[in-house]
């Protein structure tokens, strides 16, 4: 019997395996269209890459479907082969470059690639800019795809070049933003053709995301370059023609504030917002005592991943759960950015039975069309078989040990006299190793503090900075606990900060101390309230600001001192 048992298992190992094989390969097998806009005039061109990763022949792709509204001007084929944790993956892309026929929504049907098709993509197409007047030949602008966002809402700024001559040593002044975070995005090259002239057109484009209400103005921009011109000789060091300057004019937004109608939790204006769910062994087929990982994902687009709230896997009776680290994303699209969240837990049914798992369900505001939505997940019922008696173990609890600071405890296998002097000098040695060591870290860590506080750009500190304050304007506590941990420990890395009373006691500030009292409070307290995280955020800048004062005087007397 105990033979006929290996022999299952094995079984099932081969074919589980086979499975995966299997799967892995229908995965290789996707194929992918994008577009670089999804927004274009008449006369713009635009690419259309369709990616495939597996071994599907791109040149025998029909493109006969596309000219129906778009006219193809030239292809091109680009792969790749990477290597990832030992799996080699080979990608194989079809680049082509398209301009629209007419005006309106244009279609870009399903693409068919061997045994699988693309999705259907959406074209706007809006008319011809209007004719340049005045003999122009270089322009720059700015703008916004909307001008209302709300608090922490996406809105993408779009800085436009356009020139009909060649241009050398272009550049535009880098866009910084003290009340709202502002992530650049890819930037964009294409040809425009304006009253039959044409013209090569440079987009960078910025995602801004306000950190408070009210009115938000984008400071105006400015692009150089010089104009390209052929020298005239060999010893023509110069070779370039007339410096040009462009400005653009201010721009300013109306950010509205969270509505009152939205539910208490974490506020997330959002375009979409969706849910995903998947589980490494089917819950239905789980026993006792043994694990299946289940993996949560959030999408949200218009956000950042660093936005959407953790998954919270509440106590349940006959299951336990042990969480992973999360796992947080950006990705890019053709409306901005698409934050993700992952969260991952081992699931443990600690005995047979049918239990339930509850329903996830996350408000979101539609900034389409202003209304709170929600993201479900329903919840389930599971029924866990007994444990398997030829693989499950007894398990028997270790008994405590109880140390006595004066009793030098030896291990077992060291008792006998003949390994007794060979432990003793590992211990010793070991020992030793550690003392010199702890003896470094600490004379280094001394030595360094005036340089680490001299230190003030440091993006981490400013990146989590931005994050508590996001977290502050959109009274979301839990996101603002995790926030003010971070930032602390970035601010003073010399500290040790892994608790709201840790950064209470580095800080030693009464205004800090008494918001996080509050903070405590809203979340762990008896009665549940909305958090306002005003005297949070306030605290938190007085703080910033008076520990980069007394940073930089530090620096500079470091300065002075040495040059002494």
């Amino acid at each position: 019997m105990k033979s006929i048992g290996k022999a299952v298992q094995r079984a099932l190992a081969a074919l589980c395996t086979l499975a995966l094989i299997l799967g892995s390969s229908a995965s290789y097998a996707a194929v992918n269209a994008s577009l670089d806009r999804d927004r274009v005039a008449m006369g713009d061109t635009l690419r259309l890459t369709i990616t495939v990763t597996g071994n599907e022949e791109l040149n025998s792709t029909d493109l006969r479907p596309l000219l129906a509204d778009f006219e193809i001007l030239q292809r091109a084929t680009n792969s790749n082969t990477s290597i990832t944790n030992g799996r080699r993956s080979h990608t194989k892309q079809l680049l082509i470059d398209i301009m629209p026929r007419r005006e309106g929504t244009l279609k870009i049907p399903p693409m068919r690639v061997g045994q699988s098709a693309t999705k259907l993509l959406l074209v706007s197409v809006s008319p011809a800019p209007d004719s340049i007047g005045g003999g122009q030949t270089v322009l720059f602008e700015a703008e916004v795809d909307s001008d209302t966002v709300y608090v922490q809402g996406q809105v993408i700024l779009t800085l436009r070049v356009q020139q009909a001559v060649n241009l050398d040593g272009r550049s535009i002044t880098e866009l910084q933003m003290d009340n709202a975070f502002v992530k650049p995005l890819e930037q964009h090259s294409f040809q425009r053709t304006i009253d039959g002239r044409p013209w090569l057109v440079h987009e960078v484009r910025y995602a801004i995301f306000p950190e408070h209400s009210g009115t938000l103005e984008i400071p105006s921009q400015t692009f150089s370059a010089r104009e390209g011109q052929a020298r005239r000789g060999f010893f023509d060091l110069n070779g370039g023609g007339r410096q040009l300057r462009r400005t653009t004019e201010p721009l300013t937004i109306e950010v509205l504030p969270r509505p009152d109608t939205f539910p208490a939790g974490t506020w997330l204006p959002a375009r979409n917002l969706t849910l995903e769910e998947s589980w490494s062994t089917a819950p239905e087929q789980l026993r006792a005592g043994e694990s299946a990982t289940r993996t949560i994902r959030i999408l949200g687009e218009g956000l950042q991943g660093a936005q959407l709230p953790p998954v919270m896997f509440p106590a349940t009776e006959g299951i336990k759960y042990y969480p992973d680290q999360p796992v947080i994303n950006d990705v890019e699209m053709a409306t901005g950015l698409l934050g993700s969240r992952q969260d991952s837990t081992a699931v443990v049914p600690t005995r047979a039975g049918t239990w339930t798992i509850p329903r996830i369900r996350i408000p979101w505001w539609d900034i389409e069309s202003g209304a709170v939505r929600y993201a479900v997940l329903p919840g389930r019922e599971i029924t866990v078989a007994a444990a398997d008696p030829a693989t499950s173990t007894t398990l028997v609890a270790a008994p405590e040990i109880e140390i006595d600071t004066g009793t030098t405890i030896v291990p077992p296998e060291a008792s006998a006299s003949g390994d007794s002097r060979q432990w003793q000098i590992l211990s010793a040695v070991s020992s030793m190793g550690w003392i010199l060591t702890l003896a470094y870290l600490l004379w280094s860590r001394r030595k360094l503090k005036p340089i680490q506080a001299a230190r003030l750009g440091n993006p981490a500190e400013k990146t989590t900075f931005k994050q508590l304050l996001a977290a502050c304007t959109s009274g979301s506590a839990l996101r603002a606990r995790g926030a003010v941990i971070d930032w602390a420990a970035a601010l003073l890395p010399e500290a040790t900060v892994v608790s709201l009373s840790q950064v209470a006691a580095a800080f030693a500030d009464r205004e800090l101390t008494s918001a996080l009292a509050a903070l405590d409070t809203s979340l762990y307290g008896s009665t549940s309230s909305n958090w306002d995280g005003t005297a949070l955020g306030e605290a938190a800048r007085r703080l910033r600001r008076q520990h980069h004062n007394t940073a930089g005087q530090n620096a500079q007397t470091l300065q002075l001192y040495g040059a002494a």
